[in-house]
């Protein structure tokens, strides 16, 4: 299991750590889309709140699972991109290369679980 926090690490040092994960753990995980997902999850935590966040990977020969908490109640919600000004993509993208991906809400901000299956990354 990979766990970062903003209080000890940045989102690029928090990328380059899931990419070292995946080739270690989990080499049948899309090594291009996966650190996509992470990027736009921490992105969205960085630019959405203003308390720090919480990423978690774990990988086993079912899934890989990535979860990034953050202090927002607020959930992500997917709008029209804007090529023009930039923004408004990373939701769909996220929803787009994940098996799956849930937003729960806890007493203290969220998390948001997105989940990848091996069939569904040979399929991709």
């Amino acid at each position: 299991m990979l766990v970062l926090d903003s209080s000890r690490t940045d989102t690029a040092r928090a990328r380059r750590a899931a990419v070292r994960f995946l080739r270690a753990r989990c080499p049948w995980a899309d090594a291009h889309d996966v650190p996509l997902v992470v990027s736009e999850l921490l992105g969205n935590a960085v630019r959405h709140t203003e308390g720090g966040w919480l990423l978690r990977m774990a990988c086993r020969q079912e899934s890989l699972v990535v979860e990034v908490y953050d202090s927002s109640s607020s959930r992500p919600v997917r709008r029209s991109g804007d090529p023009e000004n930039g923004g408004g993509f990373g939701w769909g993208i996220v929803e787009e290369l994940t098996s799956s991906v849930t937003v729960r809400s806890h007493t203290v901000g969220k998390s948001v679980r997105a989940v990848w299956h091996p069939a569904h990354m040979r399929a991709a």
